[in-house]
This record gives C-alpha cells, structure tokens and sequence, in this order.
C-alpha cells in the first residue's frame, strides 16, 4: 500500500498529474478539488489509494486526508468504485457531501456523476452513521475550499457556495446565511444553521 508520495509534478492533466519522485514518474489520478492546488514544478505531497486490478495498476491521490478518508468509505460502498468515488468527490466537497448523506437529500446525490437514485438511497443507508461519527470531516473545512485565515465574508461565500452544490437556489439561501453569520461562526457552523432555517419553511 502507498500512503503517499511527494515529489514534483511534472505534468497536468483534466483528471490527472504526473508526480516525478527521484526520477520516477507516478500518474496519479485526482479530483477536482486536488487538481486545482497544484502547480506544474511544485512539490506535493498526495495522501494516496492505489487500486489494484486484473489488467492495471492505478493510483488515486488528495490534497487532504479529510478527501482521502472520505473516498476510502465511498469505495466500500457496494457499486462504487474509485472511478465513481472520484467523480463525487469533484462533484461535492467533503462537507457538503457530508451534510447531503446526514440529511437524507436524495435527490441532491443523484446529481452527481455515476449515482442514480438506488445508488444514492445505498449512500445515505451505509454511510449515514458512519459520517456522522467522523469529527475530521463533520467539524472541519478541507484547506482546499477554506485557506487559513479566511474572514467572516469569506465564510458566508463558502456557506452560499456548499449550499448551492445540495440544490439551493442562491437568491434563497445567500440572505438566510448572512442574517445568521455573527461573525464567530465557522463554514460548517453557517451551513447546519441554514440548513435548518431553511427547513422551516418547507
């Protein structure tokens, strides 16, 4: 198993990068969110899942553990497999993912690449409870959504953002997060307030 491999990525690709470590050259297959970090000569360290099939070798990197993690419970998922866990993970963020599965939002899962409605329904059944245990990705927002030092602005844009990703209109959702944000609050925090303000209106 490779946990992870840091080098310098020589090349960049839709859905994925060449890391050269000591010469070697990985393909390193990412999502989205990863792929936006890095930089054609930076060195990087990706939190790594290698795949192992009948005819190929193939190895799937993140920025953050909190991805990683996080595709690790969607691959154990019976009918997901890592092709399908990458296409979610740049379709969603980790918390907004999170928050979709906890909340039962059907519907806003089959909009992501590969999940119809039986795939979604299995989703929310086997990982549910599962996410709702893990603090990593319930309390924290990955680095590559929110960098250190992001002001209370920033958060409520970030809030807007993961809300609109679950099937919110912006028109709805961007005046609940502003009369909430208090400037104390953190992205996670807005989003579960909203969440239930805006349920109250249904």
């Amino acid at each position: 198993m490779i946990g992870y491999v840091r080098g310098i990525v020589t090349h960049l690709f839709k859905e994925s990068c060449y890391v050269d470590v000591h010469g070697v050259g990985y393909r390193v297959y990412v999502p989205t969110t990863t792929r936006q970090q890095l930089i054609e000569g930076q060195e990087v360290t990706l939190f790594t899942y290698l795949n192992v099939r009948e005819d190929a070798m193939q190895l799937y990197g993140f920025w953050t553990e909190d991805e990683y993690e996080l595709f690790i419970l969607l691959i154990s998922v019976s009918g997901i497999g890592p092709k399908v866990g990458l296409g979610i993970l740049s379709g969603m963020t980790p918390e907004a993912f999170k928050l979709a599965v906890i909340n039962g939002q059907v519907q806003q899962l089959t909009k992501l690449p590969g999940i119809g409605k039986k795939s979604a329904e299995r989703l929310v059944l086997e990982l549910k409870d599962k996410l709702a245990k893990m603090t990593r990705i319930s309390t924290a927002v990955p680095t590559a959504v929110q960098p250190i030092g992001m002001s209370a602005n920033d958060a409520v844009n970030e809030a807007v953002e993961a809300l609109v990703s679950l099937g919110y209109a912006e028109r709805d959702v961007a005046p609940v997060v502003e009369s909430l944000d208090d400037g104390k609050r953190d992205v996670s925090a807005l989003i579960k307030s909203a969440l239930v303000e805006l349920g109250k209106g249904r």
